[in-house]
């Protein structure tokens, strides 16, 4: 789920509105406090932060997540373009500075290029609603009963569940679990692989993001 924490109420709306549409989760806050409290109780796929917030600044909530050792991605939104701020930011702990006015779909693509990247989620464990997932020994259970999947069925499961609330599509699937360049010919090997894994771990663990993809809710 994506943490948007943004003081102008129409812009997060803005914002948030054209993300739910793209097939993101958000989770929207106009306050630094509330934000800095949020960022500390439970994980993020990405965090969307302004600089200047009511209550704590945008830089401080950077700095004490990075500090407490959280590298959940960051990319900073804000109208604050001097180089300056730009270093001041990233030298914090940002990972990408993005000054407004800016194209929300030039957002997109950088949280998508961030979140290629860097990976959202490290644990050894992963888990998606009953199912368990153990990335050091490659078992999968549900409901503490193994669950045997062939080698790239658990990488391709494995992917998802570490970009979990985020939508992949097949193109980016091909390069990242397979290793090859995205072809479009290839692509249906994906839904194939998919629908194998769904039979063995039920429908909902992987669902079909219309136009976009596939996606492991983040729930």
């Amino acid at each position: 789920m994506v943490l948007l924490i943004e003081d102008y109420a129409n812009l997060a709306r803005e914002i948030a509105a054209y993300l739910v549409a793209e097939g993101w989760r958000v989770h929207t806050t106009n306050d630094g406090v509330e934000g800095l409290r949020l960022v500390l109780e439970q994980p993020w796929s990405i965090i969307l932060l302004d600089l200047s917030l009511p209550g704590v600044d945008g830089t401080v909530i950077c700095q004490t997540l990075r500090e407490a050792g959280d590298d959940t991605p960051i990319i900073m939104i804000t109208a604050r373009g001097l180089r300056r701020d730009v270093v001041g930011g990233l030298d914090c702990g940002a990972d990408d500075y993005l000054v407004k006015p800016f194209g929300l779909d030039e957002l997109v693509a950088r949280m998508r290029a961030l979140m290629r990247r860097t990976g959202t989620t490290r644990e050894p464990v992963l888990r998606v609603g009953e199912v368990t997932i153990d990335s050091n020994t490659h078992r999968v259970e549900v409901d503490g009963t193994e669950v045997r999947l062939a080698p790239r069925e658990y990488a391709l499961l494995e992917h998802l569940a570490r970009h979990r609330g985020v939508p992949q599509n097949r193109l980016e699937l091909i390069e990242q679990v397979w290793g090859e360049p995205g072809d479009l010919m290839f692509s249906q090997t994906v839904d194939v692989h998919v629908a194998y894994i769904r039979r063995k771990l039920g429908r909902d663990v992987i669902r079909t993001v219309r136009g976009l993809g596939y996606m492991v809710p983040d729930e």
